[in-house]
């Protein structure tokens, strides 16, 4: 027993000191940024860390990034579920993203089980090279959702969300939120299963296109103004691309208000106010645009008329 007793005190010393160091690095449920933390910190909210990537590697999966005061946080590559708030209020955090995406996105832990990711109150400044503002990859686990409200989104030379949903597929939403100066506003696609997208309450002006539903993309967009973009305020230009679009400001485009340009896809036009754009409606042989007949359209520069009808029950 004697000589058992130092070996026992001396496992007793290593376990201990892996137990400190596990929980040293423990992450955390909630973290904090500011624009005077530093990433050696814990980020907590008295020793906040000082970007974003920093943040995430000390925040638990389905944990929550706050940010403390204004400042410029960086881009950051995201593969668990997470919930990034920028406190309006607070602060309203930024990413300035030179060459280079502002966020990514790509879950691809089958043990993730929410694969949400919820984006507050950031505002994404590509500063006219930036690549894109949210990038969705292809790699991401179908299911997938994300979350992106009262976002500023602008100056992307790609697209201000390029959500491109891996095989099975997921779900955007937007509310409230700005999203300007991009090549397209809103891409949508997925390489298997659907790509879904809610867009409410939101702008979508100054781009080259507003929204485009491509290969297996499903846009629903009420509610919104998609306004002064130099090509369509929406478009469906992939295999089986669904837009249905209500209540919203469809004005001052270049191109169409809508335009389903490839046979086989459909756009739904509900209760709109379609104005000044160099056309109302464009459809491409065996394309369908649909109307519930409430539309308001006038001033346009040309255009035909819906070639179906929404049914009213």
């Amino acid at each position: 027993m004697t000589k058992f007793y130092p070996s026992m005190k001396a496992l007793l010393v290593v376990c201990f000191t892996l137990a400190l160091a596990s929980a040293a690095q423990a992450q955390a449920t909630r973290t904090w940024v500011s624009g005077v933390g530093d990433d050696v910190n814990p980020c907590s909210r008295t020793a906040p860390c000082k970007t974003f990537a920093g943040a995430i590697s000390k925040t638990a999966k389905d944990g929550e990034i706050s940010v403390l005061d204004p400042g410029g946080f960086g881009a950051v590559t995201i593969t668990k579920s997470i919930y990034i708030n920028g406190t309006h209020g607070s602060g309203f955090g930024g990413i300035l993203h030179s060459l280079t995406n502002g966020m990514i996105i790509n879950i691809t832990d089958p043990l993730d089980v929410r694969k949400t990711v919820r984006i507050r109150s950031i505002d994404f400044n590509g500063a006219s090279t930036g690549t894109n503002g949210i990038s969705i990859s292809t790699s991401t686990l179908g299911g997938t959702q994300v979350h992106v409200e009262d976002c500023v989104i602008d100056g992307s030379t790609g697209n201000g969300i390029n959500a491109t949903f891996g095989s099975g597929g997921g779900t955007l939403y937007v509310s409230d939120s700005y999203i300007h100066k991009n090549a397209t506003g809103v891409r949508l696609s997925a390489t298997s299963g659907f790509a879904v997208a809610n867009i409410s309450n939101s702008h979508i002006e100054h781009n080259t296109t507003g929204v485009d539903a491509q290969a297996n993309a499903f846009a629903t967009i009420n509610g919104s103004v998609i306004s002064s973009n130099a090509g369509d305020a929406v478009k469906t230009s992939g295999t089986g691309a669904t837009i249905n679009v209500s209540e919203s400001v469809m004005a001052h485009n270049t191109g169409a208000a809508a335009n389903a340009s490839l046979s086989g896809t459909t756009i739904r036009a509900a209760s709109n106010k379609v104005y000044n754009n160099g056309s109302s409606f464009l459809i491409a042989a065996g394309a369908t645009i649909a109307s519930d007949a409430e539309n308001r359209v006038s001033g346009n520069g040309g255009g035909v008329a819906p070639n179906g009808v929404i049914t009213k029950q």
